[in-house]
């Protein structure tokens, strides 16, 4: 089960549903024990996926066809992707026996802050490098362009 705290100048409150619903089933003087991780920020997460929607609007693939017919434009393998380019992978065997960079996952479980917060750079350094619009502003100005995002997101 997983549960979420919330450090106040009190103590430790519950922070969220789940945990408050635990908390009133857990009978007084029963022990519980786990791992405690420190989540990471949920306002960067958000402010990472601003960056891959604004890069998304402005990225075009061009004109592709292909035997199975013309591919879609893709969120999800536009985020993939990206973050392959940024060397956050890992390599898996597939059934005909070649190898394929799959892109390792971001979820809050899997990546602490400081690995995320590089992720971003990187990321933001591959957009920089292949959105041809976006590759003539500087990374104050995508950054800018992210908040704006934000707001209206």
């Amino acid at each position: 089960m997983h549960i979420a705290f919330i450090k106040t100048p009190g103590g430790w409150a519950n922070g969220d549903s789940k945990t408050e619903e635990f908390h009133r089933k857990t009978k007084l003087g029963n022990m519980v024990h786990g791992d405690i991780k420190q989540m990471r920020n949920a306002a960067f997460h958000r402010k990472f996926f601003a960056l891959l929607n604004l890069a998304f609007e402005y990225w075009n693939p061009g004109e592709i066809n292909h035997e199975y017919g013309t591919p879609e434009k893709n969120f999800e393998r536009f985020r993939k992707d990206l973050t392959i380019l940024a060397g956050y992978y890992h390599i898996v065997i597939r059934l005909d026996g070649t190898a394929k960079p799959e892109a390792d996952s971001i979820k809050f479980g899997r990546m602490d802050q400081a690995t995320f917060d590089a992720l971003y750079q990187n990321v933001l350094s591959v957009i920089m490098k292949k959105i041809h619009v976006l590759n003539k502003l500087g990374e104050d100005e995508i950054n800018k362009l992210v908040d704006k995002f934000l707001e209206f997101g």
